[in-house]
């Protein structure tokens, strides 16, 4: 306990310097920008700061990267009470309390409750973070190639059922995703599959491309074919948080957080789930379920403390098992790859200050989206009033000048067009594209952990379900299809009725 203290208090101390703090709160404020501007993500936020931040040390960097990601999902939280449309797919549930006290004249005191309830989520997350990743650490040193394999598929078939909507639909895009990540030499003996003698193609698919395509440039074709009218804001009263909202339902705080956190550490889910979760436990355990969706303080408290929450939740399996727990920690991990940090099993070994360095950056973003939230908040929303026409060529440049710089291959370009246009597509046919990312970057991990454990059994598929991790992973997997198999369904609601 002490020595996570002074580890802590060590890596807080290294970032107490004039040109860290400023790269802290600038980055925040960018973040709180990108998640107030509705349409832009802050998975496409961390992407295109990646690109950016490519030549910077790799502790600045993810400095950037990780107050871009925590002040892009609070700052969802600003159009989703002003105008009802939320500015990042975490925001949604927001909208249904925050809005409605914004027209019953109280939007001050909803962005109050929503800055509250995001600082307070981002802190008990952070605790979690703390707590758990040596932990977790340690069980994952007993991971092998069998367990990495089912972890890995686990990973692409419950981001495909929690995403929304169809749930075929997601493993498509999933399956899909694990197909892509085979392109190009294999990463044990070099050898070219599906290259078609292209030397481009015969390096594979460079994984920050593909997420800036999927997930910026797709938003930009989104934003170019629904363009919206410069909104009108309406004056609103302090968003200074009254104490008596905050203390009336620390529980829901409390639960709130704990719940966004646990959804957070399951691969691939997101910050939208963890909202929605935590508003539907506040609502049940509410005494007040009338208000729900009319301008209930609690349910906005609910949503915003669930969805923050989930961000530092979301980097404990990426720093432990290296799996992304979101979208956004996706491009995270292939940030922290690409600028030498190696998360994983061992990473307790290797690098242990690393995880309090993370947590000490966690803590910086939370400060810049305090301030931010409370000071700045009626500046801020001005940004809503920027037209569209203006921001998709800024971002679209960005795209492109980012992807090029990271190796300075113009296949980077192609690359990430391409996956634009493919995420794109997807979106008008309701096909969600967080399970094909998920997909490109677990497939390396899945195919090497196959072929590794072949190797170790000597072709044999027995340690694959009779491990007692690997097999119960493997059971976890079969349940999850067997319940959204349609005879079980049917079978379930002949039961129920």
């Amino acid at each position: 306990m002490f020595d996570g203290l002074f580890a802590f208090g060590h890596s807080l101390a290294s970032f107490m310097t004039l040109e860290s703090v400023f790269m802290a709160l600038a980055s925040s404020l960018v973040g709180v920008i990108i998640g107030a501007l509705p349409g832009l993500t802050a998975t496409m936020g961390v992407a295109l700061m990646t690109t950016l931040t490519i030549k910077l040390p790799s502790s600045q960097a993810l400095l950037i990267l990780i107050c871009t990601y925590v002040g892009a999902i609070y700052g969802g939280s600003r159009s989703a009470i002003l105008l009802n449309i939320p500015g990042t797919p975490a925001s949604a549930a927001s909208c249904l309390d925050g809005y409605a006290l914004a027209r019953q004249g109280h939007a001050g005191r909803a962005m109050g409750i929503a800055t509250t309830g995001s600082v307070l989520g981002t802190l008990i997350g952070m605790f979690f973070l703390a707590l758990f990743t040596p932990l977790l650490g340690d069980v994952a040193l007993k991971f092998g190639a069998y367990e990495f394999f089912w972890l890995a598929v686990f990973g692409v078939i419950i981001s495909a059922t929690l995403t929304g909507g169809d749930a075929l639909k997601g493993w498509i895009c999933g399956f899909a995703g694990l197909f892509v990540a085979t392109i190009g030499q294999d990463g044990i003996h070099a050898f070219e599959r599906f290259s078609f003698d292209n030397r481009d193609l015969a390096g594979g698919f460079s994984l920050v491309p593909a997420l800036v395509g999927a997930f910026g440039f797709a938003e930009i074709l989104v934003a170019m074919k629904e363009r919206r009218p410069v909104p009108k804001i309406n004056p609103f009263d302090t968003v200074i948080p009254k104490l008596k909202d905050v203390f009336q339902y620390w529980r829901t705080i409390l639960r709130s957080g704990i719940i966004g956190t646990f959804i957070g550490i399951v691969p691939g889910v997101g910050e939208d789930v963890a909202a929605w979760s935590s508003y539907a436990a506040a609502k049940r355990a509410s005494k007040e379920k009338e208000k729900f969706g009319k301008g209930s303080i609690e349910g906005l408290m609910a949503a915003e403390t669930g969805d923050n929450a989930c961000v530092p939740g979301a980097i404990i399996p990426v720093l432990t098992l290296q799996i992304p727990g979101s979208a956004p920690a996706a491009v995270l991990m292939a940030a922290m790859l690409i600028h030498g940090v190696k998360p994983g099993p061992m990473i307790m070994l290797e690098s242990p200050q690393f995880v309090y360095d993370v947590v000490a950056m966690m803590l910086l973003a939370t400060i810049g989206i305090l301030i931010y939230g409370l000071v700045l908040t009626k500046l801020l929303v001005k940004v809503l009033r920027v037209p569209t026409t203006l921001i998709v060529p800024m971002i679209f440049v960005l795209c492109v000048v980012g992807t090029y710089a990271l190796s300075s291959r113009l296949f980077d370009v192609w690359t990430m067009l391409f996956f634009g246009v493919l995420g794109y597509v997807l979106r008008q046919y309701k096909f969600p594209v967080a399970p094909l990312v998920l997909g490109i970057v677990l497939g390396d991990l899945m195919e090497k952990s196959l072929r590794r454990g072949l190797v170790l059994s000597d072709g044999d598929l027995t340690p694959f379900f009779t491990r007692p991790i690997a097999g119960s992973i493997f059971a976890l997997i079969a349940i999850i299809l067997l319940m959204r198999a349609p005879f079980m369904k049917n079978f379930l609601k002949r039961q129920s009725s």
